[in-house]
């Protein structure tokens, strides 16, 4: 009975740049070609990197004028993202709040942002809840409710 050859799948794989010879064993002659061969190498990758950012330029001004967000740390209308600035921390905030009175997480929340305290967080009340169970300055007093220790 005979075998069945098979076949190995290989990957492709990407060309590497070609080995650059020992300096040191070169001649002046050699040494200048060499550098001229780098220089030419290296305006070919800044070329080549120049329409890599073009194409992310065009693919970002596509994604936007679809109504998306743009680049990172922008919103869809292209301006930048701010992050609100508050007087205190969050726990500070819930601190002062939860002193001598006991609150649900999303009561918490609520009260917090009422008495001035800036987000822009979808899930604000997550955070909160978070802060609430990690800071030890808080006491759960029973199924989400927390008071301040």
């Amino acid at each position: 009975m005979a075998k069945k050859k098979t076949t190995k799948k290989t990957r492709k794989s990407t060309p590497k740049p070609p080995s650059a010879p020992a300096l040191d064993d070169l001649s002046f002659d050699e040494l200048q070609r060499e550098m001229q061969r780098r220089e030419r190498e290296m305006k070919r990758l800044v070329n080549k990197r120049d329409r890599l950012h073009q194409q992310i330029r065009e693919v970002e001004d596509e994604i936007q004028s679809l109504g998306g967000a743009g680049a990172f740390g922008m919103t869809a209308g292209g301006r930048p993202r701010r992050r609100p600035q508050n007087e205190s921390s969050l726990s500070e905030a819930l601190l002062k709040l939860l002193k001598n009175t006991t609150m649900s997480v999303t009561q918490a929340a609520d009260e917090v942002q009422r008495a001035g305290y800036q987000t822009t967080s979808a899930s604000f009340r997550t955070i909160v809840n978070q802060t609430l169970i990690k800071d030890p300055r808080f006491k759960k007093v029973s199924r989400g409710q927390y008071t301040a220790k």
